[in-house]
């Protein structure tokens, strides 16, 4: 029977800032089973205030470091039998928020228009959890979608250490706003247990994430963790409760598009028999490319197909 586990965070159950594939599993589980994982946002440079904080995550900013990145990741989790070339489907069962503020920074050098905004900014905004919304100082209030920015199965190892900012074919920072309840997202596998981790929480985000951050904040989220042994993908994929995702991640827009767009040729032609061309023109009339976001190193595309046009 499958189980449910819970992973709380704590200066012994994360990773700040950084993915490699020899960090080990802080929790072991059987593909089919469901884990609740709780996850914090933010360190003293993006939230100042440690007052505001739970205490767990408090600790962690007190006892811990970021190492290259900003992300404090909940895991590595391992599934049993998951070996490199295999796949991971994460089904995302709920998102929930668990703190009652978010925030956003602007970094120098940083987001979309770094010659248009040179200085550091720091914004601490109220989040209200009963109506799901949350007013900005200046005026508009933003319905809320939360989702996790990243989710990701453990790097190659060949990779070492590497930074928790740029997505890549392992998942990781995709800033993806459609990953919500109800979505089953595909992560390649590439080191045995695949150890997933998740964190990054947004409250709301728009697609491009421009200034950099979305409304970060602390999430917690119920997965279950399904193995397909000998799937093999290139690049992660997700089946939403209304379409069908593939992802492109390249520091060249153009090239992050054409991985995209392949992908989605690739994957309607397995899901229909079409030919090559087929699936091109059916792209043409009826594929959305949308920019994922700008801002992480790699920048994100991804495409987009109503299931109602091919199920």
């Amino acid at each position: 029977m499958p189980s449910h586990r819970v992973l709380a965070p704590s200066p012994e159950t994360v990773h700040w800032g950084y993915f490699d594939a020899t960090i080990p599993p802080r929790l072991t589980v059987d593909s089919g089973d469901t884990v609740t994982v709780d996850t914090v946002s933010g360190g003293l440079v993006e939230v100042a205030d440690t007052s505001i904080m739970r205490p767990d995550h408090r600790e962690i900013v007190e006892r811990l470091k970021p190492v290259l990145g900003p992300h404090i990741l909940t895991g590595p989790i391992a599934v049993r039998g998951a070996e490199p070339g295999d796949t991971l489907e994460v089904r995302i069962a709920s998102i929930k928020l668990s703190v009652d503020w978010g925030w956003n920074v602007i970094r120098p050098l940083k987001g979309a228009l770094p010659e248009d905004f040179p200085a550091f900014q720091r914004r601490i905004v109220p989040i209200d959890r009963t109506t799901m919304t949350a007013t900005l100082p200046w005026g508009p209030t933003l319905p809320l979608r939360p989702f996790f920015g990243i989710l990701a199965t453990a790097p190659r190892p060949e990779y070492g250490t590497i930074s928790s900012i740029e997505p890549r074919e392992f998942g990781g920072n995709m800033d993806n706003k459609e990953l919500v309840p109800g979505t089953s997202l595909f992560l390649p596998v590439f080191v045995p247990g695949a150890n997933f981790s998740a964190g990054d929480g947004h409250a709301v985000q728009g697609d491009g994430e421009v200034c950099l951050t979305a409304l970060e904040t602390c999430l917690t989220g119920t997965f279950e963790l399904v193995l397909h042994k000998g799937l093999r993908l290139a690049f992660p994929r997700a089946v939403t409760p209304t379409h069908y995702i593939a992802m492109g991640m390249d520091p060249d827009l153009d090239d992050a598009a054409k991985q995209a767009l392949r992908d989605m040729i690739a994957w309607l032609r397995q899901l229909t028999g079409w030919t090559p061309e087929e699936a091109y023109v059916f792209c043409s009339l009826a594929c959305d490319l949308r920019v994922t976001q700008l801002v992480d190193g790699n920048k994100g595309i991804h495409a987009m197909v109503s299931r109602d046009l091919v199920d």
